[in-house]
């Protein structure tokens, strides 16, 4: 984030570890009062984490990757404080920054979990959704608080904490390109003049070799998915693309030969032939589960690979509460104030108690079996969100998705061993999942806002308190959005929401909580690609995440990729190259926001009955062509527009 609407720039020492004897002083003095919470900034802040909730819910369900509202929020922040002239800004931008940010850490781990109470055909209700991303979002925030002097103050420049990017006069480019991605993919997605997704059926060839080869190509035409393709950069988009080509074009083809040569199903819960198979069936019922398996077990090697910040963390915990000594801050320094610990325990308790009278109350209906499931949920909470926090500190990732299979399968040993199994128990293992990864996901980016705010001077407190209200709204509004995605398109079935992580939980826990069978060996052969490709330093979850995800998905994200390394490599220059590449990066930005936000607008459109589809011409190969006319329209913008850069 840019220090605020008058560009001032972070002090030199910033990034730096100080030397002794050497002080961090903000660009806000830390012995001044400056306007933090305001009417304005809590405003536009509950607006940002309700916007940004839905949209970061509808981009996780819908291609399998949350995108990171930080950015367009930090942006937006900045552009309308400067827009509406407000005279010392810079805190009220914090503040608005730290509620907004919680629609994706909050989203984030409640589409890990949830999704596969319907993914299972359990039982499932708003308020479970709500409290458990509540409740989680709580714990996260109380939980961190202990440490967020150790890990903004102590360790100032010793942690890679990134922060952001630059903002306010570049709002616009911002609102243009939103308002530009979110028509198109509205267009697409609910009033059908174009095709979604293209494949090269579309010609007689490709028809021929799909019927015969099961080998066929796809890609979907949406900005939003185009856009987070150019963000996460041609590397990250290759390697998801290869797992996706290895399922498509190696896997389903192998399968579809093998079941040339068989007389009888391939699984003990076939019910077609492979043979009689179209390629896109092959892929739901058998390919599928490599994928699976793969995430899964790249969820584990990522626990592994932070044993040692897990260890450090464990440490740190230990010594933060009952061997270091709290000094005193220095009267009137707003800086360095916290929540007080008296109430934060006090907050814990209160926390605690309620998320015991939801369990009994609303999920397991037993004494016994909730003080069991408060206990896990505080306990795994309380180890990993520091875990979490470590991690984010030190290499920039939270492995929230391995932690959280740890959590389900440990919940589901205990809960087996009391005697809760079948159907309330794996009802009860996911609400226990959702309220912990809710809780480490939160963790894990609240200390990047507690970071700008130490390096701009405002009150942690302030950061802190407000930060619950922004986890309610969050919470809320990504309960309504599972409940009208579920409604208008469900998790199951061919043309279901991807919702990998939940459908991989879900794979995970259904075998450990009743007698129903599994593919154990669809998903051993994905756990060991995933162990394969850890050895070879290949990033398994992305593979495993584009052996899963369908094909179309996938392929858009490469074509993003590709955008990303042309316009910020056309020049020996490398100041105008990354000018051009931050430029593009707030356009893509802007597709995946109005994507998101318009998606989510169609979904209730359709939810509340007003179906526009002209599904008839949608569906034609002359719709499918002009899907691909218009997608190198969409390409051929973000490309112009971002070459318009200049040199900083």
């Amino acid at each position: 984030m840019e220090a605020n609407s008058q560009n001032v720039r972070l002090p030199e020492n910033a990034y730096k570890e100080l030397k002794e004897g050497e002080e961090y002083r903000p660009v806000m003095s830390p012995e001044q009062n400056y306007p933090e919470v305001t009417v304005w900034s809590v405003g536009w802040g509950l607006v940002m984490a309700l916007l940004f909730s839905a949209a970061a819910a509808y981009s996780g369900l819908k291609i399998g990757q949350v995108f990171e509202a930080a950015i367009p929020i930090a942006i937006l922040a900045v552009g309308v404080t400067g827009l509406a002239r407000k005279k010392n800004g810079l805190g009220q931008n914090v503040i608005i920054q730290s509620i907004g940010s919680t629609s994706g850490s909050v989203v984030a781990g409640a589409i890990f979990t949830i999704p596969a109470l319907y993914i299972l055909s359990l039982p499932s209700s708003f308020y479970q959704m709500f409290l458990a991303a509540l409740f989680g979002g709580f714990l996260g925030i109380l939980f961190l608080i202990p440490f967020r002097k150790y890990f903004v103050k102590d360790m100032h420049g010793k942690l890679p904490l990134m922060a952001g990017e630059k903002g306010g006069k570049q709002a616009l480019v911002l609102v243009v390109a939103g308002l530009i991605g979110g028509v198109y993919d509205f267009i697409t997605t609910s009033v059908g003049w174009w095709s979604e997704v293209v494949s090269t059926r579309v010609i007689s060839v490709g028809q021929t070799l799909a019927d015969k080869a099961k080998m066929v190509f796809k890609i979907d035409v949406l900005s939003m998915i185009f856009g987070l393709g150019y963000i996460v950069g041609l590397k990250y988009a290759a390697i998801i693309c290869a797992g996706s080509f290895l399922s498509w074009f190696v896997l389903i083809p192998l399968f579809s030969e093998i079941g040339q040569h068989l007389v009888v199903p391939l699984g003990a819960t076939a019910t077609k032939l492979i043979s009689a198979m179209s390629a896109e069936e092959i892929f739901r019922n058998y390919v599928r589960q490599i994928g699976i398996g793969g995430i899964a077990m790249a969820g584990i090697v990522g626990v592994i690979r932070s044993s040692k910040i897990i260890a450090g963390a464990f440490s740190l915990a230990y010594r933060e509460i009952f061997h270091k000594k709290k000094a005193e801050e220095p009267a009137g320094n707003r800086w360095q104030s916290d929540i007080r610990m008296p109430f934060v325990i006090l907050l814990i308790l209160l926390t605690a108690l309620l998320i015991f009278v939801f369990f009994v109350g609303g999920v397991v209906f037993n004494f016994w079996h909730a003080i069991v499931g408060l206990i896990l949920v505080v306990v795994i909470s309380f180890l990993f969100t520091t875990v979490a926090a470590n991690a984010i500190a030190i290499v920039g990732t939270n492995p929230v998705s391995g932690m959280t299979l740890m959590t389900l399968i440990l919940s589901s040993f205990v809960l087996v061993q009391i005697g809760l199994s079948g159907t309330s128990g794996m009802v009860s293992a996911l609400i226990i999942g959702g309220v912990v990864c809710t809780a480490l996901s939160v963790a894990g980016s609240f200390i990047t806002d507690l970071k700008i705010g130490y390096w701009l001077g405002s009150t942690p407190r302030k950061q802190e308190t407000w930060k619950f209200l922004g986890t309610l709204v969050s919470a809320a509004t990504v309960g309504v959005v599972i409940l009208i995605l579920n409604d208008t398109y469900g998790f199951k079935g061919p043309n279901a929401l991807v919702a990998p992580q939940a459908n991989a939980m879900a794979a995970v826990i259904q075998p450990l909580m009743s007698n129903v069978g599994a593919p154990w060996m669809l998903y051993l052969v994905g756990a060991i690609i995933a162990l394969i490709l850890t050895m070879i330093k290949v990033s398994p979850l992305a593979f495993a995440l584009g052996m899963y995800i369908p094909l179309e998905l996938n392929t858009p994200l490469l074509a993003g990729g590709l955008v990303a390394w042309f316009v910020s490599s056309r020049t020996k220059n490398e100041k105008l190259n990354n000018a051009r590449l931050s430029r593009g990066t707030l356009i893509a930005s802007g597709f995946i926001a109005g994507g998101s936000l318009f998606g989510v607008f169609g979904a209730f459109l359709k939810f509340a009955g007003f179906d526009l589809m002209n599904t008839a011409w949608s569906e034609t190969n002359g719709a499918e062509i002009l899907g691909i006319v218009m997608f190198v329209l969409l390409v051929s913008y973000l490309i112009w527009d971002s070459m318009r850069a200049k040199e900083e």
